[in-house]
């Protein structure tokens, strides 16, 4: 009997843990209405803590990401897949990706101006 008990309560801590991964990995898989934008075909990109190559590096996105644009801001020129620009996007809190990988449809701004 005590070996059924402990394996109801593996059960039980192995389903709260489930279900809270879900619930994160929906939350980064962008259940909210943002519209996403692809990031050029074949790139891997650095996104960094501010609007520039010399700005640290938070994470490397995967090929074949979409993201989030929820503001724009002006800062180094990058040449990219997308033409040269000087606009960055702001994919999450303190995290920019340069605007040349990411396709907008737009060689402008999308998004309000971050502030």
């Amino acid at each position: 009997m005590a070996m059924d008990e402990q394996t109801d309560i593996t059960t039980d801590a192995t389903t709260d843990v489930t279900a809270d991964l879900t619930e994160d990995v929906a939350a980064l898989a962008g259940s909210d209405d943002v519209t996403r934008y692809p990031i050029a075909p074949g790139y891997r990109v650095n996104v960094r803590t501010g609007p520039g190559t010399k700005y640290g590096i938070v994470r490397t996105l995967p090929y074949g990401m979409k993201v989030p644009v929820y503001c724009q801001k002006p800062g180094e020129r990058v040449t990219g897949p997308y033409g040269t620009s000087n606009l960055w996007d702001n994919i999450a809190n303190g995290q920019f990706v340069a605007d040349a990988y990411v396709h907008t449809g737009s060689d402008g701004y999308i998004a309000p101006r971050c502030d």
